[in-house]
């Protein structure tokens, strides 16, 4: 069994909503006491509409964000007491790749400034050493060496997005969190993407949090999906256990509207009424239960734990 490399535990993150001179203050329940756990080595995929509190998860893991409760534990550290050589070197192997290749690159600074920059901010290739490090790392995202004297704009947006993963790279890092990676990219060029950070991970043994919500690619990419909605984690299960086998009904939903492997596919088609709820206003009991086709009156009594059903697959519900 790998070893745990990074524990969500009980995490919540609120945000202060205005409530006005008269009214008391309001908290906008961005992530609300989700727990995880990704191995070494292995690729946890974050799937869920948007505005379910994935992106403010990353932000936490990357300490751009303080929790408002809960913790995060790296190799068993507290992340958010970690100080000096602890810090620096969490900083360095936890790296990541965001959605849009057009505004994460410095448009300033030449390719080969972009990716030396995590290299010269945590020490790791001084003097000759470093040229060397940038044409190894742009050669291994498929980039040729004269890339390094070209601007971001000078490249497609596929390239633009393999120069965001050799930046990632280049501190040799652990853990890449991917915030929607091929999102923003031409669906012709998405399987290139997926493939080169498949390869890395193989190669380098990486352990990847692959945020998306594009069901197709987080079966195609990770060994374990966690499902959430409206800040809490509905479902966690291997990935062919929960694609195969999904239990909670708002999981069924998703499944439902994704586009099957193959049109002779034949599947239940569900369809929800109603909008998302407010994270600043959930519903009490299952936050889900205005939505859900299988509400019983204890739905919107009573929150459901996220409970082991069955080894290695949990889910939240009252069924």
């Amino acid at each position: 069994m790998a070893e745990a490399l990074l524990e969500v535990l009980g995490l919540k993150k609120y945000f202060p909503a205005s409530g006005g001179l008269l009214r008391k203050p309001q908290w906008i329940k961005a992530v609300d006491g989700v727990s995880f756990t990704i191995q070494e080595g292995t690729i946890f995929g974050l799937v869920g509409e948007s505005g379910c509190g994935k992106t403010t998860i990353a932000k936490t893991i990357l300490l751009e964000e303080q929790p408002t409760q809960g913790t995060i534990l790296w190799r068993g550290q507290n992340i958010f007491k970690m100080r000096g050589e602890a810090l620096e070197h969490y900083r360095a192997s936890t790296q990541a790749v965001f959605q849009d290749p057009y505004s994460s690159l410095n448009p300033r600074m030449r390719v080969g400034s972009i990716v030396a920059e995590p290299l010269i901010v945590n020490s790791f290739s001084p003097g000759r050493a470093l040229p060397e490090r940038v044409s190894e790392i742009l050669a291994e995202v498929g980039l040729e060496l004269e890339a390094v004297n070209l601007y971001p704009h000078e490249f497609s947006g596929g390239q633009r997005q393999r120069i965001a993963v050799a930046r990632a790279l280049a501190s040799k890092p652990e853990f890449i969190i991917l915030d929607e990676p091929v999102s923003a990219l031409d669906v012709s060029i998405r399987a290139q993407i997926m493939n080169l950070l498949s390869d890395l991970q193989s190669l380098y043994k990486l352990a990847f949090l692959l945020i998306a919500h594009n069901l197709a690619t987080v079966r195609y990419m990770s060994h374990r999906v966690g499902v959430m909605y409206l800040g809490k984690l509905v479902e966690v299960a291997e990935t062919e256990e929960l694609y195969n086998n999904p239990l909670n009904p708002y999981t069924k939903a998703l499944m439902s509207a994704a586009l099957p492997s193959h049109p002779d596919v034949q599947r239940e088609e569900i369809i929800l009424s109603g909008e998302v709820a407010s994270p600043l206003n959930p519903p009490l009991g299952c936050h889900f239960h205005p939505r859900c086709p299988q509400s019983m009156p204890i739905c919107s009594e009573l929150e459901p734990e996220l409970l082991e059903i069955c080894p290695g697959h949990l889910v939240a519900c009252h069924l």
